[in-house]
């Protein structure tokens, strides 16, 4: 099921006796966690009705039996079992599904046991391990799905978070905070309380994101890459400023900066109309982006005709050259690469 499915049966039907977490994805997962303990266990028998066990340390029958044992102290519990996925075994086995087969025939009453595999996701590589998990404790019938937020899913929830956090905050900036945290839906909710605080009554600007968000300053770099694309000299010259400041490696800076204009020549020569096309081109060759990312590269596809995209390559591939030669400031190499590029 879907957490979403997950909250409406918790809410209409109270708490099963056992659930499987599946996923990797933290801020639904989290969520669910919080909702679930708060319908089992009140306040004041909290600390006495939560066990967590990881079965990366003890067996699964180790963790059945505490839940099927009475505790003097707390009427009801929650037993969470984490790292799921090490109580698996390489080889097939019925020895782990059995066992909690016939916990679940007869399960303590007041007892919820929660079994959570949070390592592996449901795409790629990952997908036959967490099958495998999936089958191992295919017993359990109440097993919701964490998966990771899409592109777009991941804006669509930052804007929510935003709002009701009553957070001020424009399109530019908010895909500055989805690049700095990856999409990450639990961060981005941590950093947006952060910003919350930090901004208050004021709207956010990317150098409140570069000072609190961790990893921001790459987003500055895609700041300057999208005053380039817009070919708007000033602004690109006090983002080059900030990055200075911070002490930004140039050569790296430069690395992003020479992705983006191959991706915007490369978009130009497939005639890709608009960022959603861009998107699912890059996306579909495996080169994943972020739809704020495609509308970067729109920008500057539009903005620079191919024989000037053509150029522009060609000048960062000298830029980086010059960077990595010996030289008092690497600044004055930068300035230059963006005088010419905005001409």
């Amino acid at each position: 099921m879907t957490p979403e499915a997950f909250f409406d049966r918790l809410q209409r039907s109270g708490p099963a006796p056992a659930y499987l977490f599946l996923g990797s994805e933290g801020y639904h997962r989290d969520r669910a966690r919080r909702a679930l303990i708060d319908a089992v266990l009140p306040a004041e028998e909290r600390e006495t009705g939560f066990t967590r066990h990881d079965l990366g340390e003890v067996s699964l029958a180790e963790a059945l039996d505490d839940a099927r044992s009475l505790s003097l102290f707390a009427a009801r519990r929650v037993i969470w079992m984490a790292s799921a996925e090490s109580a698996v075994p390489r080889t097939e086995s019925e020895e782990g599904e059995g066992a909690l087969g016939s916990y679940l025939r007869e399960p303590s009453p007041g007892t919820t046991i929660v079994i959570e595999s949070s390592r592996w996701d449901f795409e790629g590589e990952d997908k036959p391990k967490l099958e495998r998990v999936q089958k191992f404790f295919a017993a359990v019938p109440m097993q919701v799905e964490f998966r990771q937020f899409t592109p777009e899913a991941a804006r669509a929830m930052a804007q929510t978070l935003a709002k009701q956090a009553g957070l001020q905050i424009g399109l530019a900036e908010l895909g500055l905070l989805l690049e700095a945290t990856a999409g990450e839906v639990a961060r981005i909710a941590v950093e947006i309380e952060k910003l919350g605080v930090f901004a208050a009554g004021r709207k956010v600007t990317a150098e409140d994101i570069a000072a609190l968000v961790p990893d921001a300053q790459s987003s500055t770099i895609f700041a300057l890459v999208n005053a380039l694309g817009a070919r708007d000299r000033t602004r690109a010259l006090e983002i080059l400023d900030t990055l200075t400041r911070q002490g930004e490696y140039m050569p790296l800076a430069l690395t992003f900066l020479g992705t983006q204009f191959r991706m915007a020549l490369a978009a130009r020569e497939a005639n890709l109309r608009g960022a959603g096309a861009i998107q699912a081109h890059f996306n579909k060759i495996g080169a994943r982006i972020w739809p704020e990312r495609a509308r970067q590269i729109e920008h500057a596809a539009q903005a620079f005709s191919r024989s000037k995209l053509e150029r522009a390559v060609a000048k960062l591939f000298e830029t980086d050259r010059a960077l990595r030669d010996a030289r008092p400031d690497d600044r004055i190499v930068m300035e230059e690469m963006i005088l010419e590029l905005t001409a």
